[in-house]
């Protein structure tokens, strides 16, 4: 793991950072994925890259699997009690972008993000 300097904001943007990490977290928040779910959200990701994401998340607490006996074995991705946590920051994120970069949501709103008292609808 990155030096965090003992800053808490620097360690969370360590566990997210990586060209996938804040997707694969933001559409794992609408529920559980397989990998070829995940693979098909994120147009131009190599499986490698993706595998290497996911463990990574993994690794750090964000998410969670759930394998399956099967031929082939079918592996979900889930985010966990942590990752769920997240949800609510990329909520603002994304409401941010919309409101100073005029960038419209372009996911449905499936879920409800929690944020302490309010709630909002994620994008």
């Amino acid at each position: 793991m990155k030096n965090s300097f003992g800053c808490p904001v620097q360690g969370t943007i360590n566990v997210l950072s990586g060209k996938w990490k804040v997707l694969l977290v933001w559409h794992l928040g609408f529920g559980p994925r397989r990998f070829a779910e995940l693979r098909d959200l994120l147009p131009g990701i190599s499986e490698k890259v993706l595998t290497a994401q996911l463990r990574q998340l993994q690794s750090d607490g964000v998410l969670e699997r759930k394998t399956k006996a099967s031929v082939p074995p079918q592996v979900t991705y889930f985010l966990s009690k942590a990752g769920e946590e997240l949800i609510p920051v990329m909520t603002d994120l994304c409401h941010w972008g919309t409101r100073h970069l005029g960038i419209p949501p372009n996911l449905p709103m499936i879920r409800r993000a929690r944020s302490g008292p309010r709630k909002r609808a994620a994008a």
